[in-house]
């Protein structure tokens, strides 16, 4: 499937938010597109106010939010399709765990529909959200609390996290390696989901299409700690080959739900 500018530029804001910078010429050469193209591409991301041009290519602005709101309106429907399909694998009476992201805050309109749910979260405004709902009964996760995120972190996090066992883990990443992992843009983001897939009895990793690709700094796990991977549309071919070969299953709204052994 051809990428869309839209996508494009998208995967190179992600780049920059992971790296701090990304030059004209390295950027052409991973996207196989030519120089003008990139130029194009972040004199259009800066207009927007999300990169800031500098000789040879763009970096963040001082002044860029990355605040909870911000990272909510970035591919807005595609995180409603991977939150949908996410909710719809939970039955009643199921112990969950789902993390502070914007893609799976999605899940919580769905989540609704069931019953008897222990909800594990680390994040205030999904426990609010979901705290109203009959039938889902929350476990909120202490810690040190980020006002940018609305969620907590930390040892008091991770110590609370290694009291429990058995859920089913929904969680998000900033990016994908082949060879990295699924991958965080901070550190207490990374240490935390690794406490909670260890624990964990299945992890499911949510990511929109931008992720691939796409790496950031921390890496947050093996792939063989994930089981499968929930995204809105069908993956590069091949990062479908990469995900069959190390028995991931793969979820997305043209593809049945396929647990591969």
């Amino acid at each position: 499937m051809q990428q869309t500018g839209d996508q494009r530029r998208e995967e190179i804001l992600n780049r920059i938010v992971a790296h701090g910078h990304a030059a004209i010429r390295d950027t052409a050469v991973d996207f196989g597109v030519s120089e003008a193209t990139i130029r194009r591409d972040l004199r259009s991301l800066a207009d927007a106010g999300r990169v800031e041009l500098v000789y040879g290519g763009a970096t963040l602005p001082r002044t860029l939010d990355f605040s909870i709101e911000s990272r909510a309106l970035r591919n807005v429907e595609a995180k409603r399709i991977c939150g949908k399909l996410a909710a719809d694998l939970v039955t009643d009476g199921e112990m969950l765990y789902v993390d502070s992201g914007t893609t799976c805050f999605e899940m919580r309109h769905h989540l609704s529909r069931r019953k008897n749910l222990s909800v594990i979260v680390n994040s205030t405004r999904l426990a609010v959200e979901l705290g109203n709902q009959p039938g889902i009964s929350i476990i909120q996760i202490g810690g040190h609390y980020r006002p940018e995120r609305m969620d907590t972190y930390g040892p008091l996090a991770t110590h609370a996290i290694d009291q429990l066992r058995g859920y089913l883990a929904f969680i998000g990443a900033d990016g994908l390696d082949m060879d990295f992992g699924p991958t965080a843009s901070d550190i207490h983001t990374a240490d935390l989901y690794r406490h909670v897939m260890r624990n964990a009895r299945e992890t499911i990793l949510l990511v929109d299409h931008t992720k691939f690709l796409v790496p950031s700094l921390y890496r947050l796990c093996a792939w063989s700690d994930i089981s499968r991977v929930i995204t809105d549309s069908p993956p590069p071919p091949e990062w479908r080959e990469f995900l069959h070969d190390a028995g991931i299953g793969v979820l997305t709204p043209q593809l049945p739900a396929v647990s591969e052994t």
